[in-house]
C-alpha cells in the first residue's frame, strides 16, 4: 500500500502548482510568483470553491505583532497573482472576489499525488552496498561538487547568477524613485495630503548622497496610473520602486510602503508607520531612514543625526502648509493665496521652519515675477530665511534660496556661490538645486560645468519639462542660440500652453537672425502670460529693429501709464530705449535699475541681445565695473 504526500502538487487550468517547493509551472514553463501572491494562493487552493477571508488571509501573510496597511498589501498581492494566472477580477478564471468579504477559488484544482515513502505488513528489505559500490557512488557525489563549485567560481554559462537568482539575496539597490502615495481615506479632498506626504518624502530622501532619487516632478507624472513595475523602473532608470499608501485619521497619520526591485517586480519588504500628526516630521524621517536601511545606502554621521531628530510641528499649521503647495505660484493670484496660507500656518506654529522656508519663496517669485519692486519683494524674503535657518541651519532650501537672493539682489557673487553649493551638498539628490547651480555656473560662463550639473538634473527629473527650461537658461547665458532654439522647440511640444517655452524660442530665433518667427512667439508668450514685461520689451525691441518704432513706443507709454499703478522694471525700459537707439535714456533707466537693485540687472545684463548695441559705450564697462561681475 502506497502512502501519499497530499495536494503538494495541485493541477489547475494551464498550471501545476508545487506547494512545497512554491515553484508554479505552465505548461512546464516556470511561471515567476512573489511570496505574498504564493502565499494567497496557497491558502485558496486549501479551500477550493470556498470562501477564504481577508481576515483569514491577514492572519496567514501577516504576524498579528505586524503592523502594515494590510487593504493595500493585500490587493497588491491579488492582483500580482491574477497577473502571474492570466486572471481578472472582472472576467475571473481562478479567483472570484467577494466584496468586503475575500476571495473564493473557482477553477478545478486537482491533486497530483507522488509516492513518497512504502509501507506493507512485511518490512522493507534493505538496500545492500558493497564496499566498492557505496565509494563509487561518493566518488560520484565528490565530483559533482567540485564541478559545480568550479563552474560558481567562474560563473561558466551563468550558473553564479542563476543559483543566486534562487536565493534570498537582495539585489543590489544604487537608485529609487517614489510612486505616489495613495490615499486611503475615501475623501477626495484629502489627496492634497496624499501628495504633499510623498513630496516631502522624496525630499527627506534627497538627502543620502549614495542613493540616487529621482525627483517629485518625475515620479507625480505616474500618478493614477496603472503602468507595469517594470517599465516605470525602465522609464526612470531605476533599480527600485516605492509603492504604499498615506491614512490620515483624526490626527494620526499611518504610512505603508512596500519596496519593489523593478526590473523583476521582485516584493522585498513591507512596512508600515503610524504616529500623531503632530510628529509628522519624524514619521518622514523615520520611513527615510528605514528606506535607507532596506536598501542598504551609507548614511552620514549628520544624515543619521537629521533623521533622528524632527521637531514637533502643530498639525493644523500642516495641514495649512501643504495646502499652499497646492497653488500655481507662476500667477500673481496663485503667489498671494499661498502667501497668505503660510502666513496663517507661521502664525499657528512659530517655529515651523518649512513654512518660513516656502514664504520667501513666494516673495522670491513676486520679485523675479516684477509684481513687486525690489525692495519690497526681497528683504521680506531675506528676513523669512533667517528665522528659517535660526530653527533649522542643515535645510538646504533655505541655503539655495539665500544664494538666490545673494545673486540676485545683494550682487555678492562669492555668497551666492558658497550658498548654493553648500545646499548641493546638503541635498546631493535634488533636481532643483541642480538645475538651480547649472544656471548659476552657465551665468558665470563656465559652459562645460553648467551641462555636466544640467545632466545631473536629467538624470535624476527625467521626465520634467523643467529640464527643457533649464536647458533655455543654460543656453541663453552662453548665447548658444541654436541649442536654445532646438531645446524651445522641444519645451513649446510639450506645454505649448506655458508663455516661457515661447518666449526663449522667440529669444533663440531672434539670436539666429531669424525675426520674422521671432515675432509670434514673442506675442504668443505675452498673451499666455497676461503682459509679462520681459516678453512684451522683446517684442519692441524687434519691433524697432523691424522700423516699426511707433509699435516699439506704445508699448513704453503703456508703460508709463501702468508705473502709476503698479511696479515697472526700469531694465526693461532701458532694453526699449536702446532698441529705439536713445542710449542716453538707456543708460538712464539703467541707472535707475542700479539704484533699486533691480533683479534683472544682475540676470540679463551680461547676456542680453536687446542690449548689445551699448556695450562697448564707457558707462556699460563702468556699470560692470560697480556691479563687480565674477571674471
Amino acid at each position: 500500500m502506497q502512502k501519499t504526500e497530499p495536494d503538494r502538487l495541485v493541477r489547475f487550468g494551464v498550471f501545476e502548482l508545487d506547494s512545497q517547493s512554491g515553484e508554479l509551472r505552465s505548461k512546464g514553463s516556470r511561471v515567476r510568483l512573489q511570496d505574498q501572491p504564493l502565499q494567497v494562493l496557497l491558502a485558496l487552493l486549501e479551500k477550493p470553491g470556498e470562501v477564504v477571508t481577508r481576515e483569514e488571509l491577514r492572519a496567514k501573510l501577516w504576524p498579528a505583532d505586524t503592523f502594515v496597511d494590510f487593504d493595500h498589501g493585500l490587493n497588491a498581492a491579488v492582483k500580482r497573482l491574477r497577473d502571474a494566472l492570466g486572471d481578472t477580477a472582472e472576467n475571473p478564471k481562478y479567483i472570484e472576489t467577494l466584496p468586503r468579504l475575500g476571495y473564493r477559488f473557482i477553477a478545478a484544482a486537482v491533486p497530483n499525488a507522488r509516492p513518497t515513502e512504502t509501507t506493507s505488513s512485511a518490512p522493507p528489505k534493505e538496500k545492500s552496498h558493497t564496499p566498492l559500490k557505496q565509494s563509487s557512488w561518493l566518488l560520484g557525489v565528490a565530483a559533482v561538487l567540485l564541478l559545480v563549485g568550479a563552474l560558481f567560481a567562474v560563473d561558466m554559462g551563468g550558473v553564479r547568477a542563476k543559483l543566486l537568482s534562487r536565493s534570498n539575496v537582495q539585489p543590489q539597490i544604487r537608485s529609487l524613485a517614489v510612486l505616489p502615495l495613495t490615499n486611503l481615506s475615501g475623501d477626495p479632498d484629502q489627496e492634497y495630503f496624499a501628495d504633499g506626504m510623498t513630496e516631502e518624502l522624496i525630499t527627506e530622501l534627497s538627502r543620502i548622497g549614495s542613493l540616487k532619487v529621482i525627483s517629485r516632478t518625475s515620479s507625480m507624472q505616474y500618478k493614477g496610473q496603472k503602468k507595469p513595475l517594470p517599465q516605470i523602473g525602465r522609464e526612470l532608470n531605476v533599480d527600485a520602486l516605492m509603492e504604499g499608501s498615506v491614512l490620515r485619521s483624526g490626527n494620526r497619520v499611518r504610512i505603508a510602503t512596500q519596496l519593489i526591485y523593478a526590473p523583476t517586480d521582485q516584493h522585498l519588504t513591507v512596512e508600515a508607520y503610524e504616529r500623531d500628526l503632530g510628529d509628522v516630521l519624524k514619521l518622514q524621517r523615520e520611513v527615510a531612514e528605514s528606506i535607507a536601511q532596506q536598501v542598504r545606502s551609507k548614511l552620514t554621521p549628520e544624515q543619521q543625526v537629521r533623521l533622528h531628530q524632527a521637531p514637533a510641528v502643530n498639525p493644523e499649521a500642516y495641514e495649512i502648509y501643504l495646502g499652499a503647495r497646492c497653488f500655481n505660484q507662476s500667477q500673481l493670484q496663485g503667489i498671494k493665496m499661498a502667501q497668505s496660507y503660510l502666513e496663517r500656518a507661521i502664525q499657528k506654529d512659530p517655529g515651523f521652519a518649512e513654512a518660513y522656508v516656502d514664504l520667501a519663496g513666494t516673495y522670491g517669485n513676486l520679485g523675479q515675477f516684477r509684481w513687486l519692486a525690489p525692495r519690497d519683494a526681497y528683504p521680506p524674503a531675506k528676513q523669512a530665511l533667517r528665522k528659517a535657518l535660526e530653527l533649522d541651519e542643515k535645510n538646504c532650501g533655505a541655503h539655495g534660496m539665500l544664494s538666490y537672493l545673494a545673486q540676485r539682489y545683494d550682487w555678492d557673487w562669492p555668497t551666492a556661490e558658497k550658498e548654493l553649493s553648500h545646499a548641493v551638498e546638503l541635498c546631493p539628490n535634488n533636481a532643483g538645486m541642480r538645475a538651480q547651480y547649472a544656471y548659476y555656473e552657465a551665468w558665470s560662463g563656465r559652459g562645460s560645468e553648467a551641462m555636466a550639473e544640467s545632466a545631473k538634473a536629467q538624470e535624476l527629473d527625467p521626465l520634467s519639462p523643467h529640464n527643457l527650461n533649464a536647458g533655455g537658461l543654460i543656453y541663453y547665458h552662453l548665447r548658444n542660440y541654436t541649442a536654445l532654439t532646438e531645446v524651445s522647440h522641444q519645451f513649446v511640444t510639450l506645454d505649448p500652453n506655458a508663455w516661457v517655452p515661447h518666449y526663449w524660442l522667440g529669444v533663440g530665433y531672434e539670436g539666429s537672425d531669424q525675426v520674422r518667427q521671432a515675432i509670434p512667439e514673442y506675442q504668443k508668450a505675452i498673451e499666455l502670460s497676461q503682459g509679462d514685461e520681459d516678453a512684451a520689451a522683446a517684442l519692441a525691441h524687434l519691433y524697432a529693429a523691424a522700423g516699426r518704432k511707433a509699435e516699439a513706443q506704445k508699448i513704453l507709454h503703456d508703460w508709463t501709464r501702468q508705473s502709476e499703478t503698479k511696479y515697472v522694471s526700469p531694465y526693461m525700459v532701458a532694453t526699449v530705449y536702446a532698441s529705439l537707439g536713445d542710449k542716453d535714456k538707456a543708460f538712464e533707466y539703467l541707472e535707475k535699475a542700479y539704484q533699486e537693485r533691480s533683479s534683472d540687472l544682475p540676470y540679463f545684463l551680461r547676456a542680453d541681445l536687446r542690449i548689445d548695441n551699448l556695450r562697448s559705450d564707457p558707462r556699460f564697462q563702468d556699470l560692470l565695473r560697480r556691479m563687480n561681475f565674477p571674471k
